[in-house]
């Protein structure tokens, strides 16, 4: 008989047989700790049991890739001696139970695996999912979760720079938070989660530990239920004014020699940190869990190693070295406390007052976790979905009236309302304002460098033809770095998906991964880090599949950008790419008709590879005034965002369009991909001509910019203002406020 009861051991997310396998490894019955140990270790947030096979088709190396998958974050190098390190990382089930702790510790946890590896935090992104506009709590925790992404980033002085945002009713049971951060390191100094050397000292430092965020990590790894809020405990609570002297705290630190190894402590808090440590070195650690700091009377020492409080690391220093360690971060007011050594013995072992508590092989909890080859099968209702030929219903009568309704709907309308939320001139790095350009753009201090940096996934597309759609999204976000004139370098992901469990689930998943391993490979994007959140369910209800991705790119000379909006009247506008008024899986087909149906447009990999060079090279010779892409709404969006999405600046345009054998309705808001709006003045006509025509990029010159009204000859003429007006009151209307 089990020393465990089957509650026991299913509460902590294990199966029967996972347990029957810790009972093998061990060679006897776990106490309650090492269960405990194995429970989040084994925890799909951390082991990616589900997912680790699929993960390893990805392409994760290349001329600029300095350190890739399985640290805290990947690192790209940005030439002159400097790296870029970035990451991005779900925060989604503590975000739907409590909405502005959760979004805070997300944000808390990413500034953390970035500045980890040795980088100063230089701007932060973010992408949200909500549910219905309609649905009685989409208003709360779109509310709240925006207010804990600026209650953390704010207050630490990291600027958040951009994001996206969509809305979907399969979000209505969980919602999702993406939270992503670049830093810039020199390339010489990157440090990594390794725990070597025997008789080096293990070294706590940072907050006290608490018992907020216990089993956040198997809390993570399953789906929501209707007695979801009473896992409130596993929410962790920040306070990002501790964070910035343990970010200060570490890169002073950083400067000395005495440093082997470094860990957040993020999910899984001392367990998971401490674990993965020893795993990466092949090395053994003890700890003696009554050195730790503590805020909290009588924690046992399960509570200690499994608690997920924020703002702490895990230190490796250089035996001897302990006191110029406690000396760094007393002065920064830390805690910090000698909790234990680097041993040989490939084991980890947790001592309480001398006693030792829990003894467990390292390898078990790491590359020996379980690795599930699960079942996939098609959706049975997907082929008739894909069938399905939008140009059968019928279009909107006045294309004009249906260009404001889609401009007013929440995921396409202007996000002003939550990034002025954000300080985002906080140090003063930001070159491209969020809302005015496709990507953000930063400048690397010091230099005429800058970052662009952008995150993107169109869940639509993903659901109706999963690896389409994955590889749509790695086009969609490499574009809006190139139009920004940046060279993308490397992409993260955050790969947000219902219960694997489920073979529809699995191989929606299976087919992304596959989506997005062609496409980083056709457009040479390697994926240098990530993440995995599955069971974002709710009562058996799945969120539809996001693969979300940001890439970060290089531009040699930050003043040689442009925005997505029209600068000035008087200069020629012309669309890049070609236009077959695809409909399938777009805001048109949703808003107007409430379906999600058709198949995603086609990508072209060359054409793209080919209209993103272009465009990069126009944009860094200095012959564009603007660059936008088309992507939600089409044409009409881009174009109508082009004139007004800067609310200072509103410029007008008279376009005429050719649709020939495209019915109107399906030329303006079909979202076919690979394609650019641009202006710039007319003595630059040839060159953007010849460039595009020596590349094989479709270029047609289709208006002018002028006047207070975009204007598409014989369809509708709309006063920007009234564009304006449109755009901005979607957000505000899922809120309630005018």
């Amino acid at each position: 008989m089990s020393a465990h009861s089957p509650e026991v051991i299913a509460r902590h997310g294990l199966k029967p047989d996972e347990y029957d396998r810790i009972v093998q490894h061990l060679g006897r019955e776990p106490n309650l700790l090492e269960l405990g140990i194995f429970s989040v270790m084994w925890s799909e947030h951390c082991s990616y049991k589900s997912s680790r096979r699929h993960l390893k088709q990805f392409p994760t190396t290349g001329p600029r890739v300095l350190v890739g998958p399985g640290e805290n974050a990947g690192v790209v190098d940005l030439g002159d001696g400097l790296a870029a390190c970035f990451k991005m990382e779900s925060h989604n089930h503590p975000s739907y139970i409590e909405p502005y702790q959760g979004a805070a510790t997300g944000v808390g946890g990413i500034l953390r695996d970035v500045f980890t590896m040795g980088a100063r935090p230089i701007a932060s992104l973010n992408s949200l999912r909500f549910g219905d506009p309609s649905h009685p709590k989409t208003a709360w925790l779109l509310d709240g979760v925006v207010a804990g992404i600026a209650g953390y980033g704010n207050c630490i002085g990291v600027p958040t720079v951009g994001g996206e945002v969509a809305f979907d009713a399969s979000y209505n049971g969980n919602c999702l938070v993406n939270a992503f951060t670049v830093g810039v390191m020199r390339a010489d100094r990157i440090f990594k989660g390794t725990a070597s050397g025997v008789g080096n000292p293990v070294i706590y430092v940072g907050s006290k530990t608490g018992r907020d965020g216990i089993h956040g990590a198997t809390m993570a790894s399953a789906e929501f239920d209707e007695k979801s809020e009473e896992k409130r405990p596993t929410v962790q609570v920040g306070d990002p004014f501790t964070e910035k002297l343990l970010l200060e705290a570490c890169l002073e630190l950083f400067e000395t020699d005495a440093l082997v190894g470094i860990q957040d402590m993020g999910a899984a808090g001392l367990t998971s940190s401490s674990v993965e440590m020893a795993g990466r070195a092949g090395s053994g650690l003890r700890i003696d869990v009554a050195k730790v700091p503590r805020r909290e009377e009588g924690m046992t020492p399960y509570e200690i190693m499994l608690s997920e409080s924020q703002e702490r690391m895990l230190v490796v220093a250089k035996r001897g070295r302990e006191a110029d360690v406690i000396r760094i971060f007393e002065k920064w007011d830390l805690d910090v406390a000698v909790i234990g050594e680097v041993t040989d013995t490939g084991r980890h072992q947790v001592y309480e007052n001398g006693v030792l508590v829990s003894d467990i092989p390292v390898g078990p909890l790491t590359d020996g976790a379980p690795v599930y080859d699960r079942p996939t099968k098609r959706p049975a209702e997907l082929d008739a979905l894909q069938a399905f030929d939008p140009l059968t219903l019928p279009a909107s009568l006045d294309l004009g009236e249906a260009l404001l309704k889609l401009l007013s709907s929440p995921t396409i309308a202007s996000k002003e309302w939550i990034f002025q939320q954000y300080d985002h001139m906080v140090r003063l790095g930001g070159v491209v304002q969020p809302g005015k350009g496709d990507a953000a753009v930063v400048r690397v201090e010091g230099t005429r460098k800058g970052i662009a940096i952008k995150a993107d996934c169109n869940s639509r597309y993903v659901f109706l033809d999963p690896y389409e759609g994955a590889r749509l999204a790695v086009a969609e976000c490499a574009r809006n770095v190139s139009v920004v004139g940046g060279e993308p370098l490397g992409l993260t992901d955050c790969l947000n998906f219902g219960n694997p469990e489920r073979p529809e689930i699995m191989w929606q998943f299976a087919e992304a991964c596959r989506g997005l391993a062609a496409g980083c490979r056709e457009l040479g994007v390697p994926i240098v880090s990530g993440n995995v959140s599955l069971y974002n369910e709710t009562e058996g209800k799945s969120i539809l599949p996001t693969p979300t991705v940001a890439v970060v790119g290089l531009l040699p000379d930050v003043t040689k950008t442009v925005g997505q909006c029209f600068q000035r009247a008087g200069e020629l506008i012309a669309l890049l790419g070609t236009t077959r008024g695809h409909l399938g899986g777009s805001e048109w087909l949703h808003v107007f008709h409430g379906k999600t149906a058709g198949r995603p447009p086609p990508l072209d990999a060359k054409a793209e590879l080919a209209l993103q060079e272009t465009v990069r090279q126009l944009v860094r010779a200095g012959r564009l005034s603007s660059a936008h892409d088309c992507s939600e709404g089409g044409l009409a969006v881009a174009l109508a965002e082009c004139c007004m999405s800067d609310a200072e600046r509103r410029v007008g345009a008279r376009v005429t369009l050719t649709f020939g054998s495209v019915p109107p309705h399906a030329y303006l808001f079909g979202e076919d991909a690979t394609r650019v709006v641009v202006s710039f003045p007319p003595d630059q006509r040839d060159a953007v001509e010849a460039a595009c025509r020596n590349a094989g990029v479709p270029c047609a010159v289709i208006g002018e910019t002028g006047g207070d009204a975009l204007s598409v000859e014989g369809v509708f003429s709309l006063p920007t203002q009234t564009l304006s007006r449109a755009y901005r009151s979607g957000i505000p209307a899922v809120l309630g406020r005018k």
